[in-house]
């Protein structure tokens, strides 16, 4: 927040409506005139041109509708204040001084500009980043969309064995599995597999671990009559080159994903609240560093207060109320990777803590699914998360097991399931 009389001391308020190749620029005075109109390339040239037409001007502030990325960069390189805004805002903005609906860069520059002037004293500045927490939060995110690559690689794999190869699928339930990948390679079609013969399945199978108790026999059965149902010829001839391709970019993106993995555990193990995020029960190696990336390490940054943190994440219901009518939905603006991360972290937490196995049972055997029992979880796992961050202590399952002891939770008032 700034002080509105201070607020107005600003010479010159500026937006910028960004785009991927070109930015449009307005800067607006105190009385809200125009006094800088123009668009830049997003390119060396383009932002020196910003730098210079606005030299005159100082440190300034300045709206953008977006709180990351290139644009963002070159702002705060420029030494602007920079305000991001969040598109529902934005498209009140607009709105205001385009009630129909006509959209144009420069107007929404203006409108930006001119919002900025008018009720920028209640908005939030964006703090520069520390770089270590900026590489780990770009890591994760990255490393998440590579996962979700593979998903999709697996995905089609999986379509393509059920049109050709329906012994493969049957017998290797986890296609994640690199030992999958493997058996694909050694014996890629029915034909082949059988040519092979079956002891060079076995050998494959004692190899790679996958012999089992009961799962090698099994699996052994299963690829006997890998022959009798199968795709036609044409069919297995595309549809192996399919699937051994699927199975070579795998093979890439897990190499890649050991790369993440190593360079964010060390990024993580660098950063001072490391043992903070990493006592969490059951947030583990992969979870810890998304949680630390996406919160950062600014103190200031949710006001002291776990509700907005809560907000930020997602676990906080919105609420729409106008006379008789009351509605609870899901809260749609928010970080939406930490609200992934904590739902991942609430999973992972109800097998090695008593009180959310509890807390999550309660929400189902009130007729609540599974996501939204763990939205809940995770909602209060975040109000733990802000107090521990706030005070820089590790989590300690005893002393919250004291905690709410003494505060009386109703958690605790209900039977060990």
């Amino acid at each position: 927040m700034n002080d509105p009389q201070q607020w107005q001391q600003h010479r010159a308020f500026g937006a910028l409506d960004w785009a991927s190749q070109t930015h449009c620029v307005v800067v607006v005075d105190q009385t809200g005139k125009v006094i800088e109109d123009f668009q830049i390339e997003h390119s060396a040239l383009g932002w020196k041109k910003f730098r210079e037409t606005l030299q005159s001007y100082g440190s300034i502030p300045f709206a953008i509708e977006t709180s990351q990325g290139a644009a963002v960069e070159q702002l705060l390189e420029a030494g602007m204040i920079v305000y991001p805004l969040n598109p529902k805002s934005a498209q009140a903005y607009r709105e205001r001084k385009a009630p129909s609906g006509v959209k144009d860069d420069q107007l929404d520059a203006w409108s930006f500009a001119d919002a900025l002037r008018v009720d920028g004293h209640g908005w939030k500045a964006l703090k520069p980043e520390e770089l270590l927490i900026k590489e780990l939060r770009l890591l994760c995110r990255d490393e998440v969309g590579l996962i979700e690559q593979r998903s999709a690689f697996i995905q089609q794999l999986r379509h393509a064995l059920a049109e050709y190869y329906p012994a493969a699928l049957e017998a290797f339930e986890d296609w994640t599995s690199v030992s999958a990948w493997m058996f694909l390679q050694r014996f890629p079609t029915p034909q082949a597999l059988t040519q092979a013969g079956k002891r060079k399945w076995q050998k494959f199978l004692h190899s790679r671990r996958l012999w089992g108790s009961d799962q090698g026999p099994r699996r052994m059965e299963i690829l006997a009559r890998a022959t009798e149902f199968a795709g036609t010829v044409p069919t297995v001839k595309a549809k192996s080159l399919l699937a051994l391709s699927l199975v070579q970019m795998l093979f890439v993106i897990e190499k890649q994903l050991a790369l993440y993995r190593q360079r964010i555990e060390e990024l993580f193990a660098r950063h001072p609240d490391h043992d903070l995020f990493g006592s969490l029960p059951g947030a583990g190696p992969k979870i810890a560093p998304r949680l630390l990336s996406e919160i950062g390490d600014d103190r200031q940054r949710f006001d002291g207060d776990a509700q907005n943190l809560q907000c930020y994440g997602g676990t906080a219901p919105v609420t729409k109320r106008s006379g008789k009518y009351r509605h609870v939905h899901q809260r749609w603006a928010c970080d939406k990777h930490l609200r992934h991360a904590m739902y991942l972290f609430a999973e992972k937490s109800l097998s090695r803590c008593a009180w959310a196995e509890r807390y999550y049972q309660h929400h189902r055997q009130k007729d609540r699914s599974h996501a939204n029992a763990l939205r809940r979880l995770g909602h209060r796992w975040l109000k733990i998360i802000h107090r521990m961050w706030m005070d820089r202590t590790p989590y300690d399952a005893e002393l919250h097991h004291r905690n709410q002891l003494q505060h009386g939770s109703w958690i605790f008032q209900l039977k060990a399931c």
